[in-house]
């Protein structure tokens, strides 16, 4: 049997597929917590253009493909929360640098978007990771001045340049 978990075909977001990929990829650990940390404050600090997303990228690609997978998951995890929109992908796609037509683009601009992009092939991880960054960029940045706008209390709103 596989060990994979799929996710809904609506492209809704499941816990529980995600606690089981970070079991699965072996990220449960204290390292795994350091590395949900660290893949937190770099994303957020690419979305308020703290870091550019060449920044990001380059620490992405410097982890283990276990953590890129892990990361991944983390990433389109924060993308649900924000709740992108069709738009949103298309927006964040033409922001990425990746060819509208490769597979991480054309799964985030699905009505609704689709997930599971940690389960793309290595090579696409990378244009995944661009993407899904891209993608929580535009939605987290229309949530900030929409939802948050002078009252936010979310810490990762809130970040100090490094």
């Amino acid at each position: 049997m596989s060990q994979w978990k799929r996710l809904p075909v609506s492209g809704s977001f499941s816990t529980e597929a995600l606690w089981n990929d970070r079991q699965m990829f072996g990220t449960s650990s204290e390292d795994g917590r350091a590395l949900r940390c660290e893949a937190e404050r770099v994303v957020n600090e690419v979305a308020q253009e703290l870091r550019t997303l060449g920044e990001g990228t380059s620490w992405f690609s410097a982890l283990s493909s276990a953590g890129r997978q892990a990361v991944l998951q983390e990433v389109a995890g924060y993308a649900m929360q924000a709740h992108i929109t069709a738009a949103d992908g298309r927006e964040g796609v033409a922001r990425s640098g990746v060819k509208p037509t490769a597979n991480p683009s054309v799964m985030i601009c699905m009505d609704p978007p689709r997930y599971g992009f940690a389960a793309l092939p290595a090579d696409d991880h990378v244009k995944a990771f661009r993407v899904l960054v891209s993608v929580f960029s535009v939605a987290d940045t229309r949530r900030r001045q929409v939802h948050c706008k002078g009252t936010c209390d979310h810490a990762w709103h809130n970040l100090s340049p490094r």
